[in-house]
Protein backbone atom coordinates (compact mmCIF):
# COMPACT_ATOMS: atom_id res chain seq x y z
CA UNK A 1 0.00 0.00 0.00
CA UNK A 2 1.61 3.49 -0.95
CA UNK A 3 2.80 5.89 2.06
CA UNK A 4 0.54 8.92 2.18
CA UNK A 5 2.37 11.95 2.38
CA UNK A 6 0.27 13.35 5.73
CA UNK A 7 -1.79 11.50 8.15
CA UNK A 8 -4.53 13.27 9.83
CA UNK A 9 -5.13 13.94 13.54
CA UNK A 10 -7.83 11.49 14.77
CA UNK A 11 -11.03 13.24 15.33
CA UNK A 12 -11.91 14.39 19.15
CA UNK A 13 -8.62 13.54 19.91
CA UNK A 14 -6.41 16.44 19.13
CA UNK A 15 -3.83 16.23 21.65
CA UNK A 16 -2.78 12.15 20.20
CA UNK A 17 0.30 11.99 18.41
CA UNK A 18 0.65 11.91 14.84
CA UNK A 19 -0.46 8.15 13.53
CA UNK A 20 1.23 6.00 11.41
CA UNK A 21 -1.65 5.73 9.13
CA UNK A 22 -0.21 3.37 6.16
CA UNK A 23 1.17 0.77 8.66
CA UNK A 24 -2.54 1.18 10.46
CA UNK A 25 -3.86 0.14 7.24
CA UNK A 26 -1.60 -2.12 6.03
CA UNK A 27 -2.33 -4.11 9.16
CA UNK A 28 -6.26 -4.13 8.93
CA UNK A 29 -6.12 -4.67 4.99
CA UNK A 30 -3.81 -8.11 5.95
CA UNK A 31 -6.43 -9.39 8.45
CA UNK A 32 -9.38 -8.79 6.04
CA UNK A 33 -7.63 -10.70 3.49
CA UNK A 34 -7.35 -13.92 5.47
CA UNK A 35 -10.74 -13.55 6.60
CA UNK A 36 -12.18 -13.28 3.49
CA UNK A 37 -10.27 -15.92 2.05
CA UNK A 38 -11.61 -18.07 4.43
CA UNK A 39 -15.47 -17.21 2.97
CA UNK A 40 -14.94 -18.66 -0.20
CA UNK A 41 -11.86 -21.64 0.24
CA UNK A 42 -14.59 -24.37 1.63
CA UNK A 43 -16.78 -24.21 -2.17
CA UNK A 44 -14.48 -27.12 -3.84
CA UNK A 45 -14.52 -28.86 -0.14
CA UNK A 46 -18.17 -29.15 -0.33
CA UNK A 47 -18.20 -32.96 -1.91
CA UNK A 48 -15.53 -34.07 -0.03
CA UNK A 49 -17.11 -33.13 3.28
CA UNK A 50 -20.34 -34.78 2.27
CA UNK A 51 -18.27 -38.48 1.63
CA UNK A 52 -16.44 -37.65 5.19
CA UNK A 53 -19.44 -36.81 7.30
CA UNK A 54 -22.07 -38.77 5.23
CA UNK A 55 -24.32 -35.62 5.00
CA UNK A 56 -26.13 -34.85 2.23
CA UNK A 57 -26.01 -32.12 -0.23
CA UNK A 58 -28.38 -29.79 1.27
CA UNK A 59 -26.43 -30.20 4.83
CA UNK A 60 -23.19 -29.53 3.45
CA UNK A 61 -24.35 -26.32 1.71
CA UNK A 62 -24.85 -25.09 5.29
CA UNK A 63 -21.04 -24.43 6.05
CA UNK A 64 -21.57 -21.34 3.27
CA UNK A 65 -25.19 -20.54 3.87
CA UNK A 66 -24.47 -20.27 7.95
CA UNK A 67 -21.56 -18.18 7.33
CA UNK A 68 -23.79 -15.50 5.31
CA UNK A 69 -26.52 -16.03 7.46
CA UNK A 70 -24.12 -15.06 10.90
CA UNK A 71 -22.81 -12.12 8.59
CA UNK A 72 -26.26 -10.80 8.15
CA UNK A 73 -26.96 -11.04 11.65
CA UNK A 74 -23.89 -9.47 13.22
CA UNK A 75 -23.22 -6.85 10.93
CA UNK A 76 -25.95 -4.43 11.74
CA UNK A 77 -24.80 -4.61 15.07
CA UNK A 78 -21.37 -3.11 14.43
CA UNK A 79 -22.14 0.47 13.76
CA UNK A 80 -23.32 0.51 17.82
CA UNK A 81 -20.26 -2.00 18.38
CA UNK A 82 -17.47 -0.37 16.84
CA UNK A 83 -18.59 3.60 18.22
CA UNK A 84 -18.65 1.68 21.87
CA UNK A 85 -15.22 -0.29 22.34
CA UNK A 86 -11.64 0.61 20.95
CA UNK A 87 -9.87 -0.42 17.98
CA UNK A 88 -7.95 -2.36 19.63
CA UNK A 89 -10.15 -4.70 21.49
CA UNK A 90 -12.20 -4.50 18.27
CA UNK A 91 -9.68 -6.16 16.47
CA UNK A 92 -8.71 -8.17 19.18
CA UNK A 93 -12.40 -9.55 19.39
CA UNK A 94 -12.50 -10.02 15.73
CA UNK A 95 -9.42 -12.31 15.19
CA UNK A 96 -10.01 -13.74 18.21
CA UNK A 97 -13.48 -15.12 17.02
CA UNK A 98 -11.58 -15.97 13.33
CA UNK A 99 -8.85 -18.19 15.27
CA UNK A 100 -11.02 -19.90 17.86
CA UNK A 101 -13.29 -20.76 14.73
CA UNK A 102 -10.26 -21.99 12.55
CA UNK A 103 -8.20 -24.12 15.33
CA UNK A 104 -12.24 -25.64 16.20
CA UNK A 105 -12.77 -26.25 12.43
CA UNK A 106 -9.14 -27.98 12.12
CA UNK A 107 -10.20 -30.70 14.82
CA UNK A 108 -14.03 -31.04 14.51
CA UNK A 109 -15.05 -34.63 14.81
CA UNK A 110 -18.50 -33.86 13.69
CA UNK A 111 -20.42 -32.28 10.98
CA UNK A 112 -22.30 -29.95 13.38
CA UNK A 113 -19.07 -28.52 15.30
CA UNK A 114 -17.11 -27.89 12.24
CA UNK A 115 -20.83 -25.88 11.39
CA UNK A 116 -20.53 -24.16 14.73
CA UNK A 117 -16.84 -23.54 14.15
CA UNK A 118 -18.04 -21.71 10.49
CA UNK A 119 -20.59 -19.74 12.55
CA UNK A 120 -17.40 -18.77 15.15
CA UNK A 121 -15.27 -17.73 12.06
CA UNK A 122 -18.50 -15.51 10.26
CA UNK A 123 -18.65 -13.86 13.40
CA UNK A 124 -14.78 -12.27 13.27
CA UNK A 125 -15.68 -11.72 9.92
CA UNK A 126 -18.27 -9.44 10.16
CA UNK A 127 -16.43 -7.55 12.99
CA UNK A 128 -13.38 -6.83 10.97
CA UNK A 129 -14.70 -5.89 7.60
CA UNK A 130 -16.63 -2.73 8.90
CA UNK A 131 -13.97 -1.88 11.36
CA UNK A 132 -11.59 -1.47 8.34
CA UNK A 133 -14.12 0.88 6.43
CA UNK A 134 -14.47 2.87 9.68
CA UNK A 135 -10.84 3.23 10.26
CA UNK A 136 -10.14 4.06 6.47
CA UNK A 137 -12.66 7.22 6.62
CA UNK A 138 -11.64 8.44 10.18
CA UNK A 139 -7.88 8.98 9.53
CA UNK A 140 -7.35 8.96 5.83
CA UNK A 141 -7.80 12.48 4.31
CA UNK A 142 -10.43 13.03 1.59
CA UNK A 143 -8.11 13.69 -1.00
CA UNK A 144 -6.36 10.00 -0.34
CA UNK A 145 -9.17 7.96 0.12
CA UNK A 146 -9.57 6.97 -3.59
CA UNK A 147 -5.86 5.36 -3.89
CA UNK A 148 -6.65 4.12 -0.10
CA UNK A 149 -10.24 2.35 -0.79
CA UNK A 150 -8.12 0.92 -4.53
CA UNK A 151 -5.84 -0.82 -2.39
CA UNK A 152 -8.48 -2.19 0.08
CA UNK A 153 -10.64 -3.42 -2.78
CA UNK A 154 -7.47 -5.11 -4.26
CA UNK A 155 -7.33 -7.32 -0.78
CA UNK A 156 -11.37 -7.75 -0.80
CA UNK A 157 -11.31 -9.13 -4.36
CA UNK A 158 -8.10 -11.23 -4.36
CA UNK A 159 -9.27 -12.72 -1.36
CA UNK A 160 -12.69 -14.10 -2.86
CA UNK A 161 -10.80 -15.04 -6.04
CA UNK A 162 -7.98 -17.15 -4.63
CA UNK A 163 -10.37 -19.41 -2.10
CA UNK A 164 -11.61 -22.25 -4.49
CA UNK A 165 -8.59 -21.92 -6.91
CA UNK A 166 -6.71 -22.91 -2.91
CA UNK A 167 -8.81 -24.84 -1.81
CA UNK A 168 -8.35 -26.89 -4.58
CA UNK A 169 -4.98 -27.28 -4.65
CA UNK A 170 -4.89 -28.27 -0.73
CA UNK A 171 -7.51 -30.97 -1.15
CA UNK A 172 -5.44 -32.45 -3.97
CA UNK A 173 -2.69 -32.54 -1.19
CA UNK A 174 -4.95 -34.62 0.99
CA UNK A 175 -7.59 -33.88 3.20
CA UNK A 176 -10.22 -30.71 4.01
CA UNK A 177 -8.50 -29.91 7.09
CA UNK A 178 -5.27 -29.11 5.63
CA UNK A 179 -7.90 -26.04 4.37
CA UNK A 180 -8.12 -24.63 8.25
CA UNK A 181 -4.56 -25.96 9.13
CA UNK A 182 -2.83 -23.49 6.78
CA UNK A 183 -5.08 -20.63 7.36
CA UNK A 184 -4.45 -21.12 11.21
CA UNK A 185 -1.07 -20.08 11.62
CA UNK A 186 -1.34 -17.30 8.83
CA UNK A 187 -4.34 -15.73 10.82
CA UNK A 188 -2.29 -16.09 14.38
CA UNK A 189 0.56 -13.86 12.77
CA UNK A 190 -1.21 -11.60 11.54
CA UNK A 191 -3.18 -11.06 14.81
CA UNK A 192 -0.42 -10.65 16.58
CA UNK A 193 1.84 -8.14 14.45
CA UNK A 194 -2.22 -6.64 14.56
CA UNK A 195 -2.14 -6.40 18.42
CA UNK A 196 2.01 -5.22 18.91
CA UNK A 197 1.13 -2.45 16.34
CA UNK A 198 -1.89 -1.08 16.45
CA UNK A 199 -3.26 1.78 17.68
CA UNK A 200 -6.68 2.91 18.90
CA UNK A 201 -8.21 5.58 16.80
CA UNK A 202 -10.43 8.19 18.41
CA UNK A 203 -12.80 7.69 21.96
CA UNK A 204 -15.54 5.44 22.16
CA UNK A 205 -18.89 6.84 23.33
CA UNK A 206 -20.41 4.90 26.26
CA UNK A 207 -23.88 4.55 24.35
CA UNK A 208 -26.71 1.70 25.48
CA UNK A 209 -27.80 -1.02 22.91
CA UNK A 210 -31.73 -1.70 22.70
CA UNK A 211 -32.38 -5.23 23.56
CA UNK A 212 -34.76 -4.74 21.08
CA UNK A 213 -33.37 -3.64 18.03
CA UNK A 214 -30.94 -6.28 18.19
CA UNK A 215 -33.69 -9.32 18.28
CA UNK A 216 -35.04 -7.27 15.32
CA UNK A 217 -32.16 -7.07 13.30
CA UNK A 218 -31.07 -10.17 13.98
CA UNK A 219 -35.07 -12.14 13.15
CA UNK A 220 -35.32 -9.45 10.32
CA UNK A 221 -31.61 -9.70 8.31
CA UNK A 222 -30.84 -13.84 9.35
CA UNK A 223 -34.79 -14.47 8.46
CA UNK A 224 -34.45 -12.74 4.85
CA UNK A 225 -31.34 -13.96 3.67
CA UNK A 226 -32.49 -17.28 4.75
CA UNK A 227 -35.52 -16.95 2.75
CA UNK A 228 -33.85 -15.96 -0.08
CA UNK A 229 -31.20 -18.21 -0.17
CA UNK A 230 -34.19 -21.22 0.72
CA UNK A 231 -36.20 -19.56 -2.53
CA UNK A 232 -32.77 -20.07 -5.26
CA UNK A 233 -32.58 -23.12 -4.01
CA UNK A 234 -35.83 -24.14 -5.54
CA UNK A 235 -36.72 -28.05 -5.85
CA UNK A 236 -33.26 -29.08 -4.12
CA UNK A 237 -34.29 -28.77 -0.89
CA UNK A 238 -37.09 -29.17 1.66
CA UNK A 239 -37.76 -26.87 4.31
CA UNK A 240 -39.84 -27.01 7.27
CA UNK A 241 -40.97 -23.44 6.71
CA UNK A 242 -41.76 -22.20 3.24
CA UNK A 243 -38.64 -20.06 2.04
CA UNK A 244 -41.33 -17.41 0.91
CA UNK A 245 -43.16 -17.55 4.79
CA UNK A 246 -39.13 -17.19 6.50
CA UNK A 247 -38.70 -14.11 3.89
CA UNK A 248 -42.15 -12.26 4.35
CA UNK A 249 -41.49 -12.82 8.44
CA UNK A 250 -37.74 -11.38 7.98
CA UNK A 251 -39.47 -8.10 5.77
CA UNK A 252 -41.84 -7.83 8.32
CA UNK A 253 -39.59 -8.01 11.50
CA UNK A 254 -37.00 -5.51 9.17
CA UNK A 255 -39.60 -3.14 8.91
CA UNK A 256 -40.37 -2.96 12.77
CA UNK A 257 -36.47 -2.76 13.16
CA UNK A 258 -36.55 0.26 10.71
CA UNK A 259 -39.66 1.83 12.62
CA UNK A 260 -37.66 1.11 16.38
CA UNK A 261 -34.56 3.32 14.71
CA UNK A 262 -36.81 5.79 13.90
CA UNK A 263 -38.18 6.34 17.45
CA UNK A 264 -34.77 5.95 19.05
CA UNK A 265 -33.32 8.23 16.71
CA UNK A 266 -35.59 11.24 18.56
CA UNK A 267 -35.02 9.49 22.42
CA UNK A 268 -31.63 7.81 22.50
CA UNK A 269 -28.67 5.98 20.60
CA UNK A 270 -30.45 3.58 17.56
CA UNK A 271 -28.73 0.27 17.14
CA UNK A 272 -28.36 1.07 13.46
CA UNK A 273 -28.64 5.18 12.72
CA UNK A 274 -30.70 5.47 9.73
CA UNK A 275 -29.99 9.23 9.28
CA UNK A 276 -26.99 8.25 6.94
CA UNK A 277 -29.78 7.67 4.16
CA UNK A 278 -30.78 11.02 4.39
CA UNK A 279 -27.68 11.98 2.36
CA UNK A 280 -28.67 11.43 -1.21
CA UNK A 281 -25.24 10.70 -2.43
CA UNK A 282 -25.00 7.99 0.10
CA UNK A 283 -28.38 6.33 -0.97
CA UNK A 284 -28.26 6.40 -4.11
CA UNK A 285 -24.67 4.65 -3.94
CA UNK A 286 -26.18 1.98 -1.46
CA UNK A 287 -28.45 1.43 -4.17
CA UNK A 288 -25.57 0.73 -7.37
CA UNK A 289 -23.71 -1.31 -4.64
CA UNK A 290 -26.71 -3.35 -4.12
CA UNK A 291 -27.86 -3.89 -8.05
CA UNK A 292 -23.76 -4.63 -8.87
CA UNK A 293 -23.69 -7.29 -6.27
CA UNK A 294 -26.80 -8.96 -6.67
CA UNK A 295 -25.79 -9.00 -10.96
CA UNK A 296 -22.07 -10.00 -9.42
CA UNK A 297 -23.46 -13.12 -6.91
CA UNK A 298 -25.82 -14.24 -10.18
CA UNK A 299 -22.28 -14.32 -12.33
CA UNK A 300 -20.91 -15.65 -9.85
CA UNK A 301 -23.43 -18.90 -9.14
CA UNK A 302 -23.77 -19.27 -12.34
CA UNK A 303 -20.18 -19.30 -14.39
CA UNK A 304 -19.12 -22.75 -12.21
CA UNK A 305 -22.57 -23.95 -12.46
CA UNK A 306 -21.73 -23.87 -16.53
CA UNK A 307 -18.43 -24.61 -16.48
CA UNK A 308 -18.98 -27.81 -14.52
CA UNK A 309 -21.88 -29.03 -15.76
CA UNK A 310 -21.84 -27.96 -19.30
CA UNK A 311 -18.20 -27.88 -20.44
CA UNK A 312 -17.59 -30.86 -17.97
CA UNK A 313 -14.37 -28.84 -16.30
CA UNK A 314 -12.98 -30.43 -12.68
CA UNK A 315 -13.50 -27.91 -9.91
CA UNK A 316 -9.69 -27.15 -9.58
CA UNK A 317 -10.01 -26.22 -13.60
CA UNK A 318 -12.72 -24.40 -12.45
CA UNK A 319 -10.75 -22.04 -9.61
CA UNK A 320 -8.53 -21.77 -11.99
CA UNK A 321 -9.70 -20.51 -14.78
CA UNK A 322 -11.65 -17.86 -12.82
CA UNK A 323 -9.00 -16.73 -10.78
CA UNK A 324 -7.38 -14.35 -13.05
CA UNK A 325 -10.65 -12.12 -12.99
CA UNK A 326 -10.55 -11.84 -9.13
CA UNK A 327 -7.05 -10.84 -9.29
CA UNK A 328 -7.49 -8.78 -12.72
CA UNK A 329 -10.22 -6.75 -10.74
CA UNK A 330 -7.87 -6.56 -7.72
CA UNK A 331 -4.69 -5.23 -9.32
CA UNK A 332 -6.90 -2.90 -10.81
CA UNK A 333 -8.56 -1.31 -7.14
CA UNK A 334 -5.37 1.00 -6.75
CA UNK A 335 -5.29 2.36 -10.24
CA UNK A 336 -8.94 3.10 -10.06
CA UNK A 337 -8.55 4.68 -6.96
CA UNK A 338 -6.02 6.95 -7.93
CA UNK A 339 -8.19 7.61 -11.14
CA UNK A 340 -10.80 8.73 -9.06
CA UNK A 341 -8.88 11.10 -7.09
CA UNK A 342 -8.29 12.72 -10.26
CA UNK A 343 -11.76 12.75 -12.20
CA UNK A 344 -14.17 11.51 -9.52
CA UNK A 345 -17.08 8.96 -9.30
CA UNK A 346 -18.80 8.93 -12.38
CA UNK A 347 -16.44 9.28 -14.93
CA UNK A 348 -15.65 5.72 -13.97
CA UNK A 349 -18.97 4.00 -12.48
CA UNK A 350 -20.55 4.84 -15.60
CA UNK A 351 -18.19 3.46 -18.40
CA UNK A 352 -17.74 0.67 -15.72
CA UNK A 353 -21.21 -0.24 -15.46
CA UNK A 354 -21.89 0.12 -19.33
CA UNK A 355 -18.61 -2.93 -20.42
CA UNK A 356 -20.29 -4.68 -17.41
CA UNK A 357 -23.76 -4.59 -19.33
CA UNK A 358 -21.87 -5.43 -22.38
CA UNK A 359 -20.04 -8.76 -20.83
CA UNK A 360 -23.00 -10.03 -19.05
CA UNK A 361 -25.12 -9.93 -22.54
CA UNK A 362 -23.03 -11.94 -24.12
CA UNK A 363 -22.74 -14.29 -21.33
CA UNK A 364 -26.31 -14.96 -22.42
CA UNK A 365 -24.96 -16.29 -25.80
CA UNK A 366 -22.57 -19.60 -24.12
CA UNK A 367 -23.41 -22.80 -25.10
CA UNK A 368 -21.80 -26.54 -24.69
CA UNK A 369 -19.76 -25.36 -27.98
CA UNK A 370 -18.37 -22.40 -26.47
CA UNK A 371 -14.82 -22.20 -25.72
CA UNK A 372 -13.56 -21.66 -21.91
CA UNK A 373 -11.00 -19.67 -23.43
CA UNK A 374 -13.58 -16.86 -24.50
CA UNK A 375 -15.25 -17.18 -20.97
CA UNK A 376 -12.29 -17.06 -19.35
CA UNK A 377 -11.73 -13.67 -21.31
CA UNK A 378 -15.41 -12.02 -20.73
CA UNK A 379 -14.79 -13.08 -16.72
CA UNK A 380 -11.98 -11.12 -16.98
CA UNK A 381 -13.48 -7.83 -18.66
CA UNK A 382 -16.47 -8.70 -16.41
CA UNK A 383 -14.55 -8.50 -13.36
CA UNK A 384 -12.49 -5.11 -14.29
CA UNK A 385 -15.66 -3.54 -14.71
CA UNK A 386 -16.88 -4.15 -11.64
CA UNK A 387 -13.37 -2.83 -10.27
CA UNK A 388 -14.23 0.55 -12.12
CA UNK A 389 -17.73 0.54 -10.22
CA UNK A 390 -16.70 -0.67 -6.60
CA UNK A 391 -14.25 1.21 -5.66
CA UNK A 392 -15.53 4.83 -6.93
CA UNK A 393 -19.08 3.58 -5.13
CA UNK A 394 -17.86 2.39 -1.74
CA UNK A 395 -15.51 5.82 -1.68
CA UNK A 396 -18.07 8.70 -2.44
CA UNK A 397 -21.18 7.13 -1.01
CA UNK A 398 -19.05 6.45 2.48
CA UNK A 399 -16.99 10.27 1.77
CA UNK A 400 -20.21 11.97 2.16
CA UNK A 401 -21.13 11.34 5.48
CA UNK A 402 -20.44 12.77 8.86
CA UNK A 403 -16.90 11.40 11.01
CA UNK A 404 -19.76 9.77 13.48
CA UNK A 405 -21.82 8.34 11.26
CA UNK A 406 -18.70 5.95 9.52
CA UNK A 407 -19.20 3.39 11.47
CA UNK A 408 -22.62 3.24 10.97
CA UNK A 409 -22.75 3.98 7.13
CA UNK A 410 -20.47 0.88 6.72
CA UNK A 411 -22.63 -1.24 8.71
CA UNK A 412 -25.79 -0.63 6.74
CA UNK A 413 -23.45 -1.31 3.25
CA UNK A 414 -22.30 -4.53 5.08
CA UNK A 415 -25.32 -5.51 5.86
CA UNK A 416 -27.36 -4.63 2.53
CA UNK A 417 -24.70 -6.43 0.83
CA UNK A 418 -25.82 -9.85 2.15
CA UNK A 419 -29.12 -9.17 1.45
CA UNK A 420 -28.24 -8.33 -2.34
CA UNK A 421 -25.87 -11.72 -2.72
CA UNK A 422 -29.04 -13.64 -1.22
CA UNK A 423 -31.33 -11.67 -3.12
CA UNK A 424 -29.39 -11.96 -6.53
CA UNK A 425 -28.93 -15.82 -5.88
CA UNK A 426 -32.46 -16.57 -5.46
CA UNK A 427 -33.51 -14.39 -8.65
CA UNK A 428 -31.05 -15.73 -10.94
CA UNK A 429 -31.09 -20.12 -9.65
CA UNK A 430 -35.14 -19.53 -10.36
CA UNK A 431 -34.91 -18.16 -13.37
CA UNK A 432 -32.38 -20.54 -14.44
CA UNK A 433 -34.13 -23.21 -12.72
CA UNK A 434 -37.80 -22.51 -14.78
CA UNK A 435 -36.06 -22.29 -18.30
CA UNK A 436 -33.87 -25.37 -17.94
CA UNK A 437 -36.95 -27.17 -16.73
CA UNK A 438 -39.37 -25.87 -19.40
CA UNK A 439 -36.69 -26.70 -22.07
CA UNK A 440 -36.51 -30.35 -20.63
CA UNK A 441 -40.18 -30.49 -20.55
CA UNK A 442 -39.79 -29.32 -24.49
CA UNK A 443 -37.14 -32.68 -25.30
CA UNK A 444 -33.54 -30.59 -24.42
CA UNK A 445 -31.12 -32.85 -23.40
CA UNK A 446 -30.45 -32.52 -19.75
CA UNK A 447 -27.06 -30.74 -20.64
CA UNK A 448 -28.80 -28.17 -23.39
CA UNK A 449 -31.49 -27.40 -21.16
CA UNK A 450 -29.03 -26.15 -17.96
CA UNK A 451 -27.19 -24.37 -20.75
CA UNK A 452 -30.50 -22.65 -22.13
CA UNK A 453 -31.12 -22.13 -18.59
CA UNK A 454 -28.43 -20.72 -17.58
CA UNK A 455 -28.14 -18.27 -20.58
CA UNK A 456 -31.53 -16.81 -18.80
CA UNK A 457 -30.17 -16.45 -15.51
CA UNK A 458 -27.24 -14.50 -17.25
CA UNK A 459 -29.98 -12.54 -18.82
CA UNK A 460 -31.11 -11.55 -15.29
CA UNK A 461 -27.49 -10.01 -14.48
CA UNK A 462 -27.77 -8.25 -17.93
CA UNK A 463 -31.59 -6.44 -16.43
CA UNK A 464 -29.73 -5.26 -13.16
CA UNK A 465 -26.79 -3.85 -15.16
CA UNK A 466 -29.29 -1.64 -16.97
CA UNK A 467 -30.51 -0.18 -13.58
CA UNK A 468 -26.62 0.15 -12.84
CA UNK A 469 -26.41 2.25 -15.68
CA UNK A 470 -29.89 4.71 -14.75
CA UNK A 471 -28.08 4.73 -11.58
CA UNK A 472 -24.76 5.36 -12.17
CA UNK A 473 -25.70 8.18 -14.10
CA UNK A 474 -26.76 10.31 -10.64
CA UNK A 475 -23.45 9.33 -8.85
CA UNK A 476 -21.87 12.65 -7.34
CA UNK A 477 -18.23 13.14 -5.86
CA UNK A 478 -18.15 14.49 -2.73
CA UNK A 479 -16.54 17.84 -2.37
CA UNK A 480 -12.80 17.73 -0.95
CA UNK A 481 -12.51 19.48 2.09
CA UNK A 482 -8.81 20.01 3.37
CA UNK A 483 -10.17 19.89 7.04
CA UNK A 484 -11.77 16.73 6.84
CA UNK A 485 -15.48 17.36 7.26
CA UNK A 486 -18.01 16.18 4.91
CA UNK A 487 -19.50 18.14 2.14
CA UNK A 488 -21.86 18.34 -0.62
CA UNK A 489 -21.05 15.95 -3.97
CA UNK A 490 -18.40 18.08 -6.40
CA UNK A 491 -19.23 18.70 -9.69
CA UNK A 492 -18.31 16.29 -12.56
CA UNK A 493 -16.19 17.31 -15.03
CA UNK A 494 -18.48 19.63 -17.64
CA UNK A 495 -21.38 19.88 -15.21
CA UNK A 496 -22.01 22.75 -12.90
CA UNK A 497 -22.68 22.28 -8.99
CA UNK A 498 -25.38 22.05 -7.24
CA UNK A 499 -26.03 24.26 -4.88
CA UNK A 500 -28.28 22.78 -2.16
CA UNK A 501 -26.20 21.19 0.38
CA UNK A 502 -26.97 17.46 1.93
CA UNK A 503 -29.17 18.29 4.53
CA UNK A 504 -28.11 18.02 8.22
CA UNK A 505 -28.76 15.74 11.08
CA UNK A 506 -30.62 16.40 14.03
Amino acid sequence: MPSLTESPRVPDAPAAPALNTTLVLRILVLSTFVVILNETIMVNAIPRLMRDFAVPATSAQWLSTAFMLTMAVVIPATGWFLQRVRTRTAYALAMGLFLAGTALATVAPTFSVLLAARVIQASGTAVMMPLLMTTLMTIVAPQDRGKVMGNVMLAMSVAPALGPAVSGLLLQLGSWRLIFAVVLPIAGVTAVLGLRELVDIGEPSATRIDVTSVVLSAVGFGALVYGLSGLGEGSRATHTVPPAVTTAIGVVALAAFVLRQLSLQRTGSPLLDLRTLKFGSFTLALALMCTAFMAMMGAMILLPLYLQDVLELSTLQTGLLLMPGGLAMGLLGPVVGHAYDKVGARTLVVPGSVVMLATLALLTRVTPQTSPWLVLADHVVLMVSLAMVFTPVFTSGLSVLPPHLYAHGSAILGSLQQVAAAAGTAVVVSVMAGRAASSAASGASPVAALSDGIQWGFGVGAVLAVVMVAIAWTIKTPQVDPAGAHGAPAAEPGEALEPAPEPALD
